[in-house]
């Protein structure tokens, strides 16, 4: 376990400024512009193939299939490869506890236990302690990227690299200035976004995405994700994307069930034991994940039709772990909620972890409360560069709950040498995921491996 050094707390925002200033050193802004692939740079496919060696087989094809779909969908399932590029540029020492994976599609709405609809970051599969820039850097290639596959001009790619960026520096200045309370507190109030949105058609797609969150909940699962049978709600079997639990899983699950219990606080056992166990499946989810042991679980509380639908998944070791110093997290399943406690504004209040069978690592949250994403795919210029500037503030203000902003404010200036920077590794690394795509594809081609893209 990494032993902390000194907290921002004992130093002054002086000798704070000052560290941040003194990484320049080390590292100049401008350095985060180049991107090389080395001589002896690992194959993509190899990576992806040693990632499946302990996941399900039968999914793996799944997982290759999404992945084959485009270079956007390359770049979602392929965070152990730009973890090891990432590992080879130079690091500003500045850590954080990174999300690991910030991509665009890893933003977006869910409920607060308030239930309020916020936006934040939605995935922390891989998040650990790293320097800042590698979650920047990773949104950055994921708005060029997206930008291309919509048609968007070279330049107008950029622009929402450079924009992003910006957006996440600016952001970093002002919470800077805040107390340690204020930061704390901050959150995006997803009714703050419509006054953000200029063009009336962007309002209208943001104001139906708003309306489909609220209406993603447990029950409106129920009655998409069941079916009733002798009187009983039971999850719909439909292999092999949704799969019905068999006897061993579902004795498994709900012994796992009860040790998972114990990771909530008092009250939230208290509230989860007024539910009941229904019933369990296995469900393939993301493009990353596809592979994992990952299961859903109806509860049901006051009667058949007060549902609660829990997502049971397995926790591995994070895509970055093998590149940075050691976390101070054993239990993968703990490594992710507590992950994901730090980051998120407002946090599930199902949220927990336990181990399994055969020693895995798994974590608990709900399946559906009022979470939405972004539709992506076809936003024009203006629309894209909006959602990426959002994106950008929302990975500033979760960076600093855990890293020192103030160091990090001083590090990146207020000039855009760090926003032009990224943008540039951004334009260039996206290169890198076309060819490494058409490096998955033309292994597909030759059979190397095997891909179901119709799933």
């Amino acid at each position: 376990m990494t032993t902390p050094g000194p907290g921002p707390g004992t130093r002054t925002p002086t000798d704070r400024a000052t560290q941040g200033r003194a990484a320049r050193k080390r590292t100049p802004r401008s350095a985060h512009a180049t991107w090389m692939a080395s001589i002896d740079r690992p194959d993509p496919v190899a990576v992806l193939e040693r990632q499946g060696r302990d996941r399900l087989p039968e999914l793996l094809p799944i997982r290759y299939g999404r992945m084959t779909a485009s270079p956007f969908a390359f770049l979602r399932g392929a965070a152990a490869v730009m973890a090891a590029d990432l590992a080879a540029q130079p690091r500003t020492g500045l850590t954080v506890q990174l999300c690991g994976d910030a991509h665009l599609l890893n933003f977006g709405l869910y409920a607060s236990p308030e239930r309020s609809l916020l936006f934040d970051l939605n995935d922390f599969d891989e998040t650990f302690p790293g320097p800042f820039e590698w979650d920047v850097k990773r949104l950055a290639v994921s708005v060029v990227v997206a930008a291309r596959e919509n048609g968007h001009s070279e330049a107008k790619a950029h622009r929402a690299a450079v924009e992003a960026t910006a957006a996440y520096r600016t952001s970093i200045h002002r919470l800077a200035g805040l107390g340690e309370l204020a930061v704390w507190y901050e959150r995006t109030d997803a009714d703050t976004l419509l006054p953000l949105v200029r063009s009336a058609r962007h309002r209208r797609r943001v104001e139906s995405s708003l309306t489909r969150a609220r209406r993603r909940t447990s029950l409106q699962a129920l009655g998409k994700l069941t079916e009733v049978v002798d009187g009983r709600h039971r999850i719909i079997n439909d292999p092999p994307l949704l799969e019905s639990a068999g006897t061993s899983d579902m004795a498994a699950l709900r012994k796992i069930f009860s040790d998972y219990r114990s990771t909530l606080s008092e009250e939230r056992r208290l509230l989860l034991d007024r539910y009941r166990f229904v019933d369990a499946a296995r469900k393939v989810v993301g493009v990353g994940s596809v592979g994992t042991r990952c299961f859903i679980v109806l509860l049901a509380g006051r009667d058949a039709d007060d549902p609660l639908f829990l997502q049971i998944k397995e926790a591995r070791k994070s895509v970055l772990e093998e590149h940075l110093p050691r976390g101070p997290y054993v239990h993968q399943g703990h490594r992710v909620v507590a992950g994901q406690r730090l980051l998120q504004a407002a946090g599930d209040i199902f949220l927990g972890w336990m181990t399994g069978p055969q020693g895995r690592a798994f974590y608990w949250r709900q399946l559906r409360d009022m979470k939405g994403s972004a539709d992506v795919a076809g936003m024009t210029p203006a629309a894209l560069t909006s959602y990426a500037r959002l994106c950008g503030t929302a990975l500033a203000r979760a960076h600093a709950r855990s890293g020192d902003r103030i160091a990090i404010a001083a590090y990146l200036g207020k000039s855009d040498t760090f926003d032009q920077a990224v943008a540039e590794f951004a334009r260039t690394y996206a290169d890198q995921t076309v060819t490494d795509h058409t490096t998955l594809t033309a292994a597909v081609a030759a059979g190397v491996v095997r891909a179901a893209p119709e799933l």
